[in-house]
């Protein structure tokens, strides 16, 4: 073989590799193009400051009113939370470079499950990256085919993707409705072990499920109840341990998993918490949890300390509900919808994606940071500015966000 035809057939693959490239990177750009035109976009500011209630953005001029982070406590720049991440850090160093079973486990990670188990008024707990990987690796572990898992239908992304990955029955039930739920429970008689899923509150509309009855249906027809608590643990009931507590169902919710990442410092980090027997096992089967790094130092010091300052006083806890309702009486009262009730998730109601997210830059210009919500993160028709009130905001602070609101939806005819 000449070099010249040697040459020519290895440039050949090439070729067919660029067009190849070529015609995948075009299938790419006429998707984007297609989220482009929906007004579905969704771009990221970029923050340069610490999280907190005010907080500087690229491109702005000043502090912006943070309205949109899940920083439901204010905990996330707490100077005894900091502190307790930068001691952590020192003590203990960056990271584990390990998974927990291998060599990743601390004693502040023994000690962190031992606070939120506390903290719960459950027996054991067990510590996971985020609530996905916790949500991803509790039901493969706990239910086999002969299992029946009962799911609502408005459940988080998460929880749908973990059920996916058990072999259990599935039935999904209409949003909150104890009914339907009775009627997929009664479907489900002949399995071995049933399991009802719910989120305790619902991130998209704030509302939240009616455990009371979801307790009474499941022990009815003998079922376990589980719950997302990652927008309700640190606030919800007297002493801020969650929706079980508020509805008064600490003793017959079975399972509960739920976040580092929000209320509890906003950091990173999941966990389940519920039986011995349950944790023991996850511990030996969860995927997420066997493949996975063990948390941070740092995230797991800043974690243990708010749990440490919750369990303490339910005084920043208690602060939410009087400030929750100022925002959602006063944007009421101007004509806005806003949907769910007496939680600080408080959407406001706008139906049209690119009214949602024109509406948002505008508040921006006000000083006020907001995100329009849209398809696929809420169903199509339901696009909504998420406003989020937090333990650090102060009346002054919600009351100039109430008015940015009034003026940008003047301007948008959304009121007049």
């Amino acid at each position: 073989m000449s070099l010249g035809k040697a040459a020519r057939n290895l440039v050949t693959p090439a070729r067919g590799v660029l067009r190849s490239s070529a015609a995948a990177r075009a299938v790419l750009e006429n998707e984007l193009d297609t989220i482009r035109a929906a007004g579905t976009w969704k771009g990221e500011r970029i923050i340069t400051s610490k999280q907190g209630p005010q907080i500087s953005v690229d491109g702005s001029r000043g502090t912006i009113l943070n309205f949109c982070a899940n920083n439901y406590l204010g905990l996330s720049s707490h100077p005894e939370v900091v502190q307790a991440g930068i001691d952590a850090l020192k003590l203990y160093g960056a990271g584990l470079s390990s998974v927990r079973f291998i060599c990743g486990t601390q004693d502040l990670h023994k000690n962190l499950e031992q606070k939120l188990a506390q903290f719960h008024e459950r027996e054991d707990c067990i510590l996971y990256a985020s609530c996905f990987d916790a949500n991803a690796g509790l039901f493969e572990v706990l239910l086999g085919p002969d299992d029946a898992v009962l799911s609502d239908e408005l459940n988080h992304a998460s929880i749908i993707d973990g059920i996916r990955l058990c072999r259990a029955k599935r039935l999904r039930y209409k949003h909150m409705d104890l009914n339907d739920l009775e009627i997929k429970l009664k479907e489900a008689q002949s399995s071995r072990m049933r399991l009802v899923v719910t989120d305790g509150v619902f991130s998209m509309d704030g509302d939240v499920a009616p455990l009371q009855g979801i307790c009474d249906l499941a022990e009815q027809y003998g079922a376990m109840v589980f719950i997302d608590e990652c927008h309700a643990t640190g606030f919800l009931g007297s002493r801020g341990r969650g929706t079980d507590e508020l509805l008064g169902v600490m003793d017959r919710v079975h399972i509960v998993n739920s976040t580092l990442g929000k209320a509890l410092g906003g950091a990173a980090g999941g966990y389940t918490v519920g039986p011995k027997p349950l944790i023991d096992l996850l511990r030996q089967r969860s995927r997420p949890y066997l493949f996975s790094n063990s948390l941070p130092p740092p995230v797991v010091g800043c974690a243990t300390k708010a749990v440490e300052l919750l369990l303490a006083s339910n005084e920043i806890a208690q602060s939410m509900t009087a400030k929750t309702m100022r925002f959602r009486n006063n944007m009421t009262k101007a004509g806005f919808t806003i949907a769910g009730s007496a939680h600080p998730i408080c959407p406001v109601m706008l139906g049209d994606a690119r009214l949602a997210s024109v509406m948002a830059d505008d508040m921006l210009k006000f000083g006020v940071y907001v995100i329009g919500f849209s398809y696929p993160v809420v169903p199509k028709g339901k696009a909504r500015i998420r406003v989020q009130i937090s333990a650090a905001h102060t009346d002054e602070d919600i009351d100039r966000c109430v008015d940015a609101f009034i003026q940008t939806g003047r301007k948008h005819g959304v009121v007049s």
